[in-house]
Formats: structure tokens, sequence, C-alpha cells
């Protein structure tokens, strides 16, 4: 449906920079383009009511790498690569909290565990004995001496069964979601960024001095469609970009989540991963969230398509009986799942892909600890480009 002369004029003039996508990456870019640049105007088109892929879906973890995942990274990565992309996670999430505010995002710095059971054994051996290298290397990013210590004592703490081993990474925290998603928004949008919330994009097309972007409005008509002209695109659509970036190593993962009610004498605290980070679970308040299972069925989870299935919610709800809270009664009260954007490279995907369009995608399931650092090294290139 065209717009109206009134609508055109004010709620979507064209502008300097068009950003598509309103999720973490998408509102710090903005929020840092307008820092630097106050006079440009930026519009950020966004499909849903709220943002739509992992922003406002994902579990809340502040972590930034489990002893386990780093050095299964280190099999396939050079050191400094690995300890990089960890300093960006760090750096990112310092970033957040600065800008933000600890008590706007409920940031609880309660710890990151990695949890083991009788089976993981050998895992958490390898673990154990690269422990203080990668406590050397932390040191050096963080600044906090043996961010990494075996914690056996938080085992019974926690109330936990069938757990042998756990490690405690005493740098994590974890955050209010969409307290942190609401706090940026109103950030971005006291300073004079707009927000294009039921933006449909259909098509990109590049021109030598602009974009068109073209938008679709389905529920009036398919045929339907409104073009906005910007000088500079940023597509900021993490697992949904296959679509505008077909060439690029991104890939869709879907992330399943369910939340308990409330539970009387809740023990546990803190932010927990299992089974090399396929699983994790927190508590919120008195209640237990718990997320993962993509690994039970790669193929049908690698998908942009939201949704629950009966296999991985069984498997979470197992969990939770048998190893998290064993012999405890609990109800589940809520049910979702986000989509996120991973690839062969874990580290993000910042980059000029034409001539006025660029990218920031590819989170890799940490978009709460890089997300604002993305969105300022994406912020950066394109000023280098204006």
């Amino acid at each position: 449906m065209p717009f109206s002369y009134w609508e055109k004029n004010t709620f979507i003039k064209s502008p300097d920079v068009a950003i598509i996508g309103s999720g973490i990456v998408g509102l710090f870019s903005a929020f840092f383009l307008k820092q630097s640049k106050p006079n440009l105007h930026i519009l950020i088109l966004e499909r849903g009511m709220l943002p739509y892929g992992a922003s406002t879906r994902n579990a809340g973890f502040a972590c930034f790498g489990s002893p386990s995942e780093l050095l299964s990274d280190l099999c396939h990565q050079s050191e400094s690569d690995v300890f990089s992309l960890v300093e960006k996670r760090w750096r990112g999430l310092l970033l957040m909290r600065n800008i933000l505010g600890d008590q706007s995002i409920s940031y609880e710095p309660f710890g990151g565990h990695e949890i083991f059971t009788p089976a993981d054994q050998l895992i958490f051996e390898k673990c154990a004995d690269k422990l203080s290298f990668l406590n050397s290397q932390l040191q050096e990013i963080a600044g906090i001496k043996n961010i990494y210590t075996i914690s056996n004592s938080k085992i019974k703490e926690n109330g936990f069964e069938n757990v042998e081993n756990l490690i405690l990474n005493s740098g994590e925290g974890q955050i209010d979601t969409g307290a942190m998603m609401k706090t940026l928004l109103e950030k971005c949008k006291a300073i004079g960024i707009e927000v294009l919330n039921g933006a449909n994009v259909t098509e990109i097309i590049e021109n030598d001095k602009h974009v068109d972007i073209q938008l679709s409005d389905d529920s009036i008509s398919p045929s339907s469609a409104e073009i906005i002209r910007t000088q500079k695109l940023l597509i900021c659509t993490n697992g949904f970009s296959k679509k505008f970036l077909p060439d690029q190593d991104i890939e869709a993962a879907r992330a399943q989540v369910l939340i308990t009610e409330p539970i009387k004498d809740l023990k546990v605290k803190g932010s927990f991963h299992y089974d090399s980070g396929y699983y994790y679970f927190r508590n919120v308040g008195n209640r237990i969230l718990i997320g993962g299972g993509r690994n039970l069925d790669f193929q049908n989870e690698n998908t942009v398509e939201f949704g629950l299935t009966d296999t991985v919610q069984s498997h979470l709800e197992n969990l939770l009986h048998t190893m998290i809270l064993p012999d405890t009664p609990f109800k589940i009260d809520m049910r979702w799942s986000g989509i996120m954007g991973l690839g062969k490279q874990k580290s993000p995907l910042i980059q000029q892909i034409k001539q006025n369009i660029f990218c920031a995608v590819r989170m890799g399931g940490m978009g709460v600890a890089i997300g604002s650092q993305t969105g300022k090294e994406a912020s950066n290139l394109i000023i280098q480009n204006l």
C-alpha cells in the first residue's frame, strides 16, 4: 500500500542510513552512529512488533567462554584468533553495562558454571589440566586472577544430581533481556533515532549513490510495495541474513527455551552450561530457565522458522527432573524459541558488501556479549565510507 504524503514526509523521509533489524546489533550500531554524527537521519526497519530473532528471546547470559568451548576452539583456530574473540566478548559486555547501567539491565554477577557428569570425566580432566593456561590468558584480557576455578562444593549447594564436577567462571553473570532491550531502545529514541516496526523488507537494490529498499505489506496485498531510499544500508538481521546475503557464511539455528513457574526455596543461582554448551540454564529469580538441545536434531533445528518440538522440549524437561531439580516439584510456565546466526567462523561478520551496503551479522549465539562491540565496529565502518 503506497504511503501517504504525510507518512512519507514525517515517518519515512529518506534516511542517511537505514538499518534492517532492531535487535542488539542494529540498535547499538544506530546509537554509535548517532553519537559520532548527531546530524545523521537514521531509520531502523523492523519487520516484527518486537525485535524478531534472538535479541528478546535469548536466555540473558552475560557469558564469554566456558573452558571446554575454548579448548575446542583451540583445536580449530589459532590462539590469537580464539582469545581475540574472547576479548571482544568481554569488552562488549563491559561496553553494554557501561552504556545501559547494571541496574537498568538487572545485571547480577552470580558467575558462570560449566557442568560435567560422570560421562564427561575425560573432558573435565582436559579442562582441569588447562585451567592454569586459560587463567593466564583471561587475566590478560579481563584483569581477573584465577577466573576459572574447580568449585565442586557448588554441586550440593545448588542441589544437583548426576553431576560429578563443576568449573566456575567468576567473571560471568546474567541480565534481564527484556529490560536490556527496552533501555537500549529508549536511549536510541531519545537521541532521535527512528524505528519503523512492521517493515517487511523484500528486496534491496543498490545504485551508484543510494540504495532502494522495497517494503511489502502482505496483509493488504501481496503485490503492494513501497520504496525507501537511503544513502547507506546496514543489514543487522543475524540468523535471517541469508535472505539478503546468500553468498556469506551464515546459518540459521533455532534455540528452544522454557521457563518454570516460581519454585519455593529454589537453590539454583547462577548461569550454567552443559554438554559443550548445547544446554544452558539459569535462575530467573525463583524460576529456572533452560534452553538448548539443537544437537538432538541439527537438520531440523537449522531453520529460520520459530517453533517447538517434542524431541527437544521433552529432553529439556528430563534434564530438569534428573539433574537440576531432582525431587523438586515444578510446572512449566512458558515455552518459546529464537533464531541465532552461526557460521563456520565464530567471529561476527562485519564488512562492506557493496559500495553502499554493509552488514553486521553472525553473532554465534553470543549476541548479548558481543552485540554492543559489533555495533560499534559496524558504525565505524559506515562512518569511514560516508
